[in-house]
Parts: structure tokens; sequence; C-alpha cells
């Protein structure tokens, strides 16, 4: 390996690639060396920033998300203002499978909403398949946003097949997900039809985003912790995975992410991802022996310590670097999303304070 003069380290003999490919960000994600830790946050862009709650006025989310122009600006919003080191697509879970002619919305302070939950074959088979053409303002954005970010990497976003027919079957968001297991164990068909489908719809939905310039995608399967290891390898894995495999010629690093997720952690770093999100209550140090040597992790500020003083901030912010320098690879980000009251100013705190304090 061999560093150049303008400090990016390359195979030996090899020119260093320039742009997003080379970035922190994308480098830590395949485990190569870095100039720093990259950082970014889950819901950088959204309710905390005052700029982002001014431009959303009067428009509603999904309407918000199916706006190029607008999706271009709610994205680069935390970019300017924090100075992360990647940007992640606005958008929704639940696009894709409006996409695919459900009826839903997204009713503020509640959540995505649907007119019709799925119960059995007849409801899934109403559920179509998508396309690029579906998807037109998801390419559009997207290549926009590619013009506009120069080195800085675009990380595609879509909700994993669990998560996303839990808020189909339960109708909304769901604390125990009752009607959710209760079409798994009862209708085992019909829960392997319905997250087959959603399956394609979201791969579809990542290879538009990694057609048109994103350099990587994260799965987000926000509810899978509500599962046993048994339930998850039975009834979710299978459909991660083929998400995940479905993007192995994509050339691009694939994270998943799932929150409670400590005791299937190994079975989430087996459907094929080359990063492994960790939320806040696993060390990031033990969850790379539970994931294994040959993942990057990402993570892991509980969200809520942002509200605490900086001098406390400042030692957990410490306290995961250290945990990250054991593992393969390490981004830096929050255990979970970050929170609409938190003060956009501590955001920025922390991005210069991971650089500074990983700077190698």
């Amino acid at each position: 390996m061999t560093t150049t003069t303008a400090g990016n380290v390359s195979r030996s003999g090899d020119p260093a690639q320039a742009g997003p490919a080379d970035s922190p960000f994308v480098r830590a994600c395949r485990r190569l060396p870095v100039p720093h830790t990259p950082v970014w946050f889950m819901r950088q862009a959204g309710r905390s920033l005052p700029e982002y709650r001014d431009l959303r006025a009067g428009v509603a989310m999904l309407e918000s998300c199916r706006r190029p122009e607008l999706v271009r600006e709610i994205t680069l919003q935390p970019v300017r203002r924090h100075g992360v080191d990647a940007a992640i697509l606005f958008s929704d879970i639940v696009v894709p499978v409006a996409a695919a002619g459900v009826d839903l919305e997204i009713v503020p302070g509640t959540g995505p909403v649907v007119a019709e939950p799925v119960r059995d074959a007849a409801d899934v088979s109403r559920i179509r398949p998508i396309g690029p053409d579906d998807l037109s303002f998801v390419d559009e954005a997207v290549r926009l946003l590619v013009a506009d970010l120069g080195d800085t990497p675009l990380i595609g976003f879509a909700g994993a097949p669990f998560t996303l027919a839990s808020y189909l079957v339960e109708g909304g968001p769901s604390r125990n997900h009752v009607k959710t297991k209760a079409l798994m164990y009862g209708a085992p068909e019909v829960w392997h039809a319905l997250c087959d489908r959603l399956a394609e719809i979201t791969g579809e939905f990542l290879r538009v985003q990694v057609d048109a310039g994103a350099s990587a995608v994260q799965l987000f399967d926000s509810w899978a912790g509500a599962l046993s290891e048994a339930d998850y390898r039975r009834f979710v894995l299978p459909h991660s995975a083929r998400v995940l495999a479905g993007l192995a010629d994509a050339g691009v690093p694939r994270i998943h992410f799932g929150v409670g997720t400590a005791e299937l952690l190994g079975a989430m770093g087996e459907a094929g991802a080359d990063v492994v999100g960790v939320d806040w209550r696993t060390p990031l140090d033990a969850a790379t022996v539970r994931i294994g040597p040959d993942k990057a992790v990402q993570g892991n500020l509980d969200p809520c310590v942002l509200f605490a003083p900086w001098s406390v901030i400042e030692t957990e912010v410490r306290r995961i670097l250290a945990e990250g320098e054991s593992t393969p690879g390490h981004v830096f980000n929050l255990g979970h999303g970050v929170l609409p009251e938190t003060d956009p100013d501590v955001l920025t705190r922390v991005v210069a304070l991971v650089h500074e304090a990983s700077a190698r």
C-alpha cells in the first residue's frame, strides 16, 4: 500500500481512485485504511433541522419524497451544516410499497397507516411488482444529488421485508407485532409470499438508486429486534438475504441495520451485508465477535446522549471510537436515528470531534 500526495491510500502500483469510491466512508465499509473514522447520522436529514422544517411546511411526507428537487435540498442540508462523510437519500421506507399500489399515508405523529391491511393470500396478490418507471422520481433525485455531492458519497435507502411486512399486516406501527406474528406462525405460506414480493420491490427500489449513482445502500430492519433468533432465521433472514444478494453485482457496500438486535447480530451478518449496523445496547467490540471479522460495523452512540452535557458526550464518543478500533472497519453513527429535539449544533460538534480524535 502507498500513500499519494493527495493523502489517498492506494494499492501499490495503482493510481488512487478519486471520488466517492475512495472516500473515507466507502473505504471504511470495505475495511480499508482511512484518514479518519467516517461519520454520518441516521435521520440526519429531518426534523432536528430548522431549515428542514421550513422547507417541509405544508408538504405531506409522501409528497415530499416524490419531489426530486425537494429531496435534493433536504438530503444536502445536513451535509452542508454538519460536514458529515456521507449523505443518505431523504425518503421513507413505505415509498416503494406505495409505488406498488398499496393505499397508505404517513400520518404526522403516528407513521405509516395502511388503508387495507394484508391478512391473506388475496391481499398479497394485490401488491404488484414495480419497475424503474414507477420510481422515476427516485432516479431523478439521486442523479441530482450525485452531481451536487462531488466526492461525498450518497447512501441509498430502503426498508427490509420484515419491517415493511409488519406495517402492512398491522395496518400501522405496532408495539407487540401481534398480527404480524400471528400471520407468520398461522399462515407461513402467506407470510413468505408477502415477504417474497416485498423483497422483490425493495430490491428494485435499491437498484434504481444504485444505477443512478448511489455509492452504498442501507437496508433498515427497524422491527427485527421483536423476534427470537430462531424466528428471525426462519421467517426473515431468507428475504433480507435475497435483497442483499440481488445487489452483490452492484459494486457498492451494503449496510444492514436493526434495532434491539443484539441476539440477532450473528444471523444478520449472515444475510450478506458488508457492514452491520449496531444499536447502542451492544459495544462494538462485542458486536464484532458476534458478527465475525469479515464485516465492518456501524454505530453506535445512544441518541439520548446528545442531550447530556458536552463533557459526557465527548467521553461517550471517545469510548465508541476506542471500541471501534478493535473492529475490522468502523463507520461512526448513532445507535438509532437523530431525535427531533436534538440540537443541530451538537451534531456538528460530534462530527468535528470524531474527525479530530480519530485522525490517523
